[in-house]
């Protein structure tokens, strides 16, 4: 068996590139400002996995889908759809933990279109911080 390669290929990008990249395509929000919004309309997605949710808390009414098929139940295309993704506008707030998840997540939900697709700074740990509902 050889030795992984530690020498980046041509054109590979690290993780603090790609997020960087990502949190440029967004307009994040605050944990007040997400709760403004959900408040107006926007769905709040928890993609979490369950034992971290478990864990650190949830937030009421927030739609839970988990990381791995976020792009399948929000792409209008998919057969495997939420009801909820009714179309390229519907306003996505992701939330993670700490808000790096949430940044890659909103930025493929983006690519698949949905232009209103953004995440919350700080993640839940911040949304709880700030006194927002949770349990």
């Amino acid at each position: 068996m050889s030795a992984p390669a530690r020498v980046r290929p041509p054109g590979a990008r690290t993780i603090d590139e790609l997020l960087a990249e990502a949190r440029a395509r967004i307009g994040r929000l605050t944990p007040r400002e997400a709760a403004t919004r959900v408040a107006r309309g926007a769905l709040l997605v928890d993609i979490r996995p369950a034992a971290q949710r478990a864990y650190e808390g949830e937030v009421p009414g927030a739609l839970v889908v988990e990381r791995n098929v976020l792009e399948w139940r929000f792409d209008p295309a998919s057969d495997a759809r939420l009801p909820e993704a009714t179309g390229y506008d519907v306003e996505v707030v992701v939330l993670c933990s700490e808000g790096y998840t949430s940044s890659l997540a909103a930025d493929a939900l983006r690519s698949l279109g949905l232009s209103r697709a953004t995440d919350v700074v700080g993640g839940f740990r911040a949304w709880a911080a700030a006194g927002l509902p949770s349990r």
